[in-house]
């Protein structure tokens, strides 16, 4: 899978990185996000799922829950098909709904012209937990698979998926724009549309090119995107992972770390047990290896770090403060990073997009550059950025602006030298 993001890159981008994400198969299935035409700022479809949708130009089916509602559910789906006029919408699935209360309210659907795929009835036993920063990850939930398991019979029963299937076939080609899913952005903060088209980056350096890169996975970093993954392979990282939990030391011969997100406050105690790879990292980015690190990560560096419960643990201690929960959410949605002057990954007047979402914050969030919200009415300090180190809360999607890829990975290379 991927990520397909109107804010993060241009629409010829991400018309052909959904080209590449779906080369080879026989249907693909885009999960929306939010309200449907929910965008940037609360009051713009920029980067909402139907701005997804029309940019690839794919069929629609919303999923509505029905729990508690009638008629008015009839209502809602009339006003999502008249709020645009190329709304996309081809049809519905109901969710929570009684199977008498889907034989009165499919008639009243249908008389608008769009078909309902499907009515499924409550079915508590296909229910799967969330948490704060989305569904449990698979590794958590023991009954994950036995929930998705019923949930598929469920489906079986009342959806038609003959249906689905041929709606998906009839969805056309997308013409090729001719550019690589990496690298330019469709807009600018205040929301006009950008002149930039996306840089090719197609080589693939071997041999004395390539760098060693640690990258941390378990339990608690598990969130990376992976658009960055692949444009880091792309430009010559060569990456071996590592277990912060359990492996005692960093892996041999690497040049660089990255640390992504999940969700380090709940193993907090195994981490700070791990004495051995703690005090690696410490040595490591005392000798200036170059180090990335975002929100969970950036958790991790800290001195301390302290759990829900409040308990406070020591941590890697790269970062001199501590991180700390705030029981809401902090600093939500789009961003995009702009430096105080030159730094060895963005120069001044560069940008970088991410995403911020987190309930954890931080005694020292960084000040090195300056998180804007799209439309610039709001913005805050951030980041530590010295040398090949940075780290912060922000999610960064580096296919927006590869040229700070490629810089921190020539410092990787460097310190090998």
């Amino acid at each position: 899978g991927g990520n397909l993001d109107t804010f993060f890159l241009s629409e010829e981008a991400v018309r052909n990185q959904f080209k590449e994400l779906a080369a080879g198969a026989d249907l693909s299935v885009v999960e929306g996000v939010m309200g449907y035409y929910d965008g940037v700022g609360g009051n713009d479809t920029w980067a909402s799922s139907y701005d997804t949708a029309r940019t690839i130009d794919t069929p629609v089916v919303l999923i509505l829950d029905g729990r508690g509602a009638s008629l008015s559910l009839a209502a809602e789906i009339k006003g999502f098909l008249e709020y645009k006029k190329d709304s996309r919408i081809q049809g519905v699935i109901l969710n929570r709904v009684s199977r008498v209360m889907a034989e009165r309210l499919v008639p009243e659907i249908e008389k608008m012209g769009i078909a309902v795929y499907g009515c499924l009835p409550e079915c508590d036993a296909a229910k799967v937990t969330s948490r704060h920063l989305g569904l449990v990850i698979p590794e958590e939930s023991k009954a994950l698979r036995e929930s998705l398991g019923r949930l598929a019979c469920e489906i079986e029963k009342n959806v038609d998926v003959e249906g689905l299937f041929r709606l998906a076939c009839g969805a056309g080609t997308l013409q090729d724009d001719g550019y690589r899913a990496s690298g330019g952005t469709g807009h600018e903060p205040d929301g006009k549309t950008a002149d930039r088209k996306p840089e090719k980056h197609d080589r693939v350096p071997a041999g004395p090119d390539r760098v060693r890169i640690g990258i941390a996975r378990d339990e608690a970093f598990c969130f990376y995107y992976q658009e960055n993954l692949k444009l880091f392979e792309s430009l010559g990282a060569e990456f071996a992972e590592f277990d912060p939990m359990r492996d005692e030391h960093l892996p041999p011969g690497i040049a660089g770390l990255m640390f992504g997100g999940g969700y380090p406050e709940l193993y907090a105690g195994e981490l700070s047990a791990n004495r051995p790879i703690l005090q690696e990292i410490r040595n490591a980015a005392a000798g200036g290896m170059p180090i990335l690190a975002e929100c969970g990560g950036f958790l991790y560096l800290h001195e301390e770090l302290e759990t829900k419960e409040g308990e406070v643990f020591p941590m890697a201690g790269v970062i001199s403060g501590r991180a700390y929960p705030t029981g809401k959410l902090s600093r939500f949605g789009y961003i995009e990073l702009v430096p105080y002057g030159d730094t060895p990954l963005l120069k001044e007047g560069e940008r970088i997009r991410g995403h911020e979402f987190h309930y954890w914050d931080s005694t020292a969030c960084g000040t090195d550059m300056k998180a804007v919200k799209p439309g610039g009415k709001r913005s805050w300090d951030c980041i530590h950025a010295n040398g090949g180190f940075l780290a912060g809360f922000p999610h960064l999607y580096y296919p927006s602006n590869p040229s700070a890829a490629e810089r921190w990975l020539e410092l990787c290379r460097k310190g090998t030298e």
